[in-house]
């Protein structure tokens, strides 16, 4: 199972939000310097995650985003539910998790088992696990040069 670009990059935007900002607004164009991703395509995503109220924008000189909650009341399930990218193992299962193919699919048990064990990893895990993990990665990174 791959997860789509979407997903990998609000939760990478997210964290690099989290990571940066010290309370204080950061720009989506700070946050697309950092991470190496698309201007437009961080803007797009960050209208879904104010939307979807995990950020909010703050307007004027020195506006940009913060995080809308503690960054550990948002679990990485939310951040990827918010840009509307569903958690499925296989292409053939709708968004509820049931089976396309029907009753004759045969092997409908294994795939809906993987599909919840998928969400309840990434509910269990919180934006402030994966911020405290980047810290800890960049740190070391710094400590080792």
């Amino acid at each position: 199972m791959r997860m789509s670009t979407k997903a990998q990059y609000a939760v990478r935007a997210l964290v690099s939000l989290n990571l940066t900002s010290d309370g204080a607004p950061v720009t989506i164009k700070a946050i697309s310097e950092q991470e190496k991703i698309s201007l437009n395509y961080l803007e797009q995503l960050f209208v879904k995650l104010r939307r979807g109220e995990i950020v909010q924008s703050v307007r004027g000189p020195g506006g940009g985003y913060v995080l809308a909650r503690h960054p550990a009341d948002i679990t990485i399930d939310q951040i990827i539910d918010t840009v509307e990218e569903a958690i499925m193992p296989l292409s053939c299962m709708n968004d509820d998790g049931s089976c396309s193919c029907g009753l004759e699919c045969t092997t409908q048990a294994v795939w809906q088992g993987l599909g919840q064990q998928i969400r309840s990893f990434l509910a269990s895990m919180t934006l402030e696990d994966l911020t405290n993990d980047g810290r800890q990665r960049l740190t070391g990174c710094v400590s080792n040069s």
